[in-house]
């Protein structure tokens, strides 16, 4: 039996593998694709997450796609909006009838001869093998391991007699009502759980080693509702989308150019919000300058509201070990609990946790250069999306789309099959940089070491700067030198 080939092959259908869905048959209509995931349902992220409170922490406008506009109220959307969101996307475009689902993606192995790559996966309802064929492989798994998030060693976590719960594995029974919760960590996760659980518990104590700077923000855009009331949808989404990059750009260059002037900004904001006798010095300001780490919106305050109510408290200690009711802190202070959350943080994977094996030889992606952000030096015909750290991932996902179909476009209209990023002359001993550089977030640095070096010079480069990104995925030269195009050998 001959086996199953089509010219795309996306892996993931998240937030990503729908944008990349929309792009393949909006500007390369001519190639055909399908988009394996690996669980059951759609929506990645928002529909594998489901622990109380679950949002964006971006606005709508600006991590909704750029192809359909979002005309909800709210602009920081619920989990379940969002994922309705999706599902909408992939049933008005008709994206939903490439999608196979169960199909979890094992293995790729690239043929130069050929100029394909051989797509295992194994169909999770049935645990059967699945084999085909692609010229192109696009992987929209996102960046982060589906399989469990990151719990660190915790001395005595065995003894504690309760509950404990990692946010990426939230039971749909928990009973917290009238419970005594202790949330650890200090990231976005733990700043929406704890004003969404302190509604019921008899008490929430969010416990963090170190503060995070966090900012209160309407959870609605004014001028947006006002807009859909004169303009078409689409004309007012573009021009909220605009103002909202905009605006993104400015403060993210700000933090880098006058980092102490927001960082009293942002502080001044929380004392008005806790009050003159609040210890905002230690509980929430950060060693760090902002946007050194990522910052946690609060919308329309809530978390400041659960803390003024006394459900909430902040705890900012080091964990000594657990009891069998609660937690000894390095201060000799301890907690007691009946539910204890680990919202500690997730494992960073390389493109979907998966082997991949180029004319026989296992790649190791830690040795190779990124290309754009996207591509990787010596990897052909290979693209993968990693949004923005200080940004909405979507942003960044629309961009690289756009970019894969030009170049499965110029491919098409040279007569090429095979486009590999290889470095030139001149690049050969540029200096080497993480390829997420001056972001110090845990979850980053404890994994950077997997991923593809950074250069100090285009095309080797990963910005995290969407007015940089536009030009470059928009306008800039295919053929730099760099990408090189080429036939398979069976045809030359």
């Amino acid at each position: 039996m001959q086996m199953e080939h089509v010219d795309v092959v996306v892996v993931g259908a998240g937030l990503t593998g729908v944008s990349a869905g929309y792009h393949l048959q909006t500007m390369s209509p001519d190639r055909s694709y399908v988009i394996l995931e690996g669980r059951e349902s759609l929506g990645g992220t928002w529909d594998l997450f489901r622990y109380p409170g679950i949002r964006s922490d971006s606005d709508m406008h600006t991590l909704g796609y750029s192809f359909k506009p979002w005309t909800a109220a709210k602009s920081i959307a619920d989990g379940p909006s969002i994922l309705q969101y999706v599902h909408e996307t992939t049933t008005e475009y008709g994206i939903n009838k490439h999608i196979r689902f169960k199909h979890l993606v094992t293995k790729a192995e690239w043929s130069t001869d050929a100029a394909r790559w051989t797509v295992t996966s194994t169909r999770k309802d049935t645990n059967e093998t699945v084999q085909m064929t692609c010229n192109f492989l696009f992987m929209c798994s996102g960046y982060y391991s589906y399989k469990g998030g990151y719990t660190p060693e915790f001395a005595g976590i065995d003894r504690f007699k309760g509950q404990i719960i990692h946010p990426q594995e939230w039971p749909e029974d928990l009973d917290y009502v009238g419970k005594r919760v202790i949330v650890i960590g200090s990231g976005a996760t733990a700043m929406t759980l704890v004003p969404a659980m302190a509604q019921t518990a008899s008490h929430i104590t969010l416990l963090q080693r170190s503060p995070t700077y966090v900012v209160s923000r309407p959870d609605s855009d004014p001028l947006a509702n006002r807009l859909r009331k004169f303009l078409p949808a689409k004309m007012a989404y573009r021009v909220t989308r605009l103002k909202n990059t905009t605006m993104q750009q400015i403060v993210y260059k700000r933090t880098r150019t006058k980092p102490e002037e927001v960082k009293q900004l942002l502080l001044s904001g929380v004392r008005a919000e806790l009050g003159p006798d609040y210890d905002v010095d230690k509980h929430f300001t950060p060693k760090y300058n902002p946007w050194d780490q990522r910052l946690c919106l609060v919308p329309n305050g809530d978390l400041f509201a659960s803390i003024r109510s006394g459900k909430a408290s902040v705890v900012t200690d080091t964990i000594s070990g657990f009891t069998e009711t609660g937690i000894t802190l390095a201060s000799g202070e301890t907690l007691e609990a009946d539910i204890i959350v680990t919202a500690t943080g997730l494992n960073l994977v390389t493109l979907g946790e998966m082997d991949f094996i180029v004319d026989g030889k296992p790649v190791d992606f830690a040795k190779t250069w990124s290309y754009k952000g996207f591509g990787y030096s010596g990897v052909p015909n290979l693209g993968s999306v990693f949004g923005y750290i200080n940004a909405s991932w979507t942003l960044r996902a629309d961009l690289i789309c756009t970019y894969v179909c030009r170049l499965l476009n110029h491919m098409n209209k040279t007569g090429n099959e095979i486009c590999t990023p290889e470095l030139r002359e001149s690049d050969e001993g540029m200096p080497e940089r993480p390829w997420i550089d001056s972001f110090t977030s845990g979850y980053m640095e404890r994994s950077m070491h997997k991923f593809p070096r950074q250069g100090d010079r285009e095309p080797w480069i990963n910005p995290q700067n969407f007015k940089r990104d536009k030009k470059m995925f928009r306008k800039s030269p295919l053929e730099d030198g760099a990408m090189r195009f080429t036939k398979s050998r069976a045809r030359v």
